[in-house]
């Protein structure tokens, strides 16, 4: 049951020590800091979730924001009903995502291709408008959802926790606080849960039937195949899958809003998913790495830093440099970022997971060339 495939966990070996690492190999790039490298293992995860769904099963969902945002508020809900603790915040979460899924892919479900997409647009607007709005009591509207000193915690109460007098009480696993590089190590430990069960997922008879219905759901269903229920529970894995993310987002930032249930978050992790590669193991995360880099990073580039990176060119060619470039950073990085997806679609459509593939098998061919050559023996 809990066995891998010998390459599949090489895979798994390999991605840990890169997740582990992460403070180390970051750090020349400038994004070694706790809150960023949270970001990249919560959006990994919600990516990792998200190509299940689409990857898999070839049901493009643009409404996924919505099980992030529920994830979100059922987290800080259970912060200031229940405790300060993660764990029961977490399991509460991804239950309360779940269920949610199951209602929305229950009627999304009944249609295929564009007019689902359509569908769950629609449920995740919805969503969002209620988070707004309707539903401020709950979610406290457009301020967001926050703790305070005064929320009962019962569980805390039962067991004689004491929050800390100083401020606002902050989350906490088994009594430690999940702050700063303990927060990032939570995370990545639960990302590399995640890309466990995505290669279970992958490698299981289950995934095979996915793989199946998005080849040709209509010849499955001839041959007496039910596939309704496997895209369904595709389906609420997935928002299961989000619901954590959205959870990991409160606990590393204790506060929950309804910008968390926009359609440009569902954008953003077709984005991730599409930019590293549809249906690979590793592209949805390289893609929600690359994605958060340019958003963290790129963003932060101003003409200054720009002045003094190319100080070395002549007044003239460093001022054409700087001019042209500053297009593309600082509140241009989006424009970078289409570019680049433009590329990637029209040149890799298998996102950088292809592209890297391909320049592996040119270095074998390249590789074997010579030898064939020198194998050839000459005609008598």
């Amino acid at each position: 049951m809990f066995s891998l495939s010998r390459k599949d966990l090489v895979a798994l070996a390999v991605f840990s020590v890169v997740v582990l690492t992460m403070p180390i190999w970051l750090a020349p790039l400038g994004a070694s800091y706790p809150g960023l490298m949270q970001k990249f293992a919560i959006y990994a995860i919600f990516a990792i979730g998200f190509n299940i769904l689409f990857g898999l099963t070839g049901y493009l969902s643009f409404g996924h924001a919505a099980f992030l945002g529920v994830g979100s508020y059922t987290t800080v809900w259970a912060f200031k009903l229940l405790s300060m603790d993660v764990l029961p915040a977490m399991v509460f979460a991804v239950i309360v995502s779940g269920v949610f899924a199951l209602v929305i892919g229950y009627f999304s479900l009944r249609r295929t291709g564009i007019y689902f997409s359509i569908l769950t647009l629609a449920f995740a607007q919805m969503s969002y408008s209620l988070a707004y709005s309707v539903l401020t009591p709950i979610t406290n509207g457009e301020t967001g959802l926050l703790l305070a000193r005064n929320d009962p915690r019962y569980l805390d109460a039962i067991f004689g926790a004491q929050a800390d007098v100083a401020g606002l009480p902050q989350p906490t696993l088994i009594g430690n606080s999940v702050s700063g590089y303990t927060g990032f190590y939570l995370c990545a430990v639960i990302l590399i849960l995640a890309f466990y069960l995505s290669q279970k997922i992958f490698a299981s008879p289950f995934g095979m039937a996915l793989r199946g219905i998005k080849s040709n759901q209509t010849r499955m269903n001839y041959t007496g195949f039910n596939t309704r229920p496997y895209t369904l529970a595709a389906f609420v894995i997935s928002g299961m899958f989000a619901g954590l993310a959205g959870a990991l987002l409160s606990i590393t930032d204790p506060l929950a809003g309804a910008e968390r249930m926009k359609w440009t978050e569902s954008g953003n992790v077709v984005l991730m998913t599409i930019l590293g590669g549809v249906g690979t193991l590793f592209g949805p995360v390289i893609g929600a790495w690359l994605i958060k880099y340019f958003e963290n990073i790129f963003s932060a580039i101003n003409t200054n830093m720009l002045n003094n990176a190319f100080s070395f060119l002549p007044d003239g060619v460093q001022g054409f440099v700087v001019t042209v470039l500053s297009k593309f950073v600082g509140e241009g990085w989006q424009l970078t970022l289409g570019l680049m997806f433009v590329l990637i679609v029209v040149f890799l459509p298998g996102g950088l997971v292809e592209g890297f593939h391909r320049f592996m098998a040119r270095l074998r061919r390249r590789k074997e060339a010579p030898e064939r050559v020198s194998s050839t023996q000459p005609a008598e």
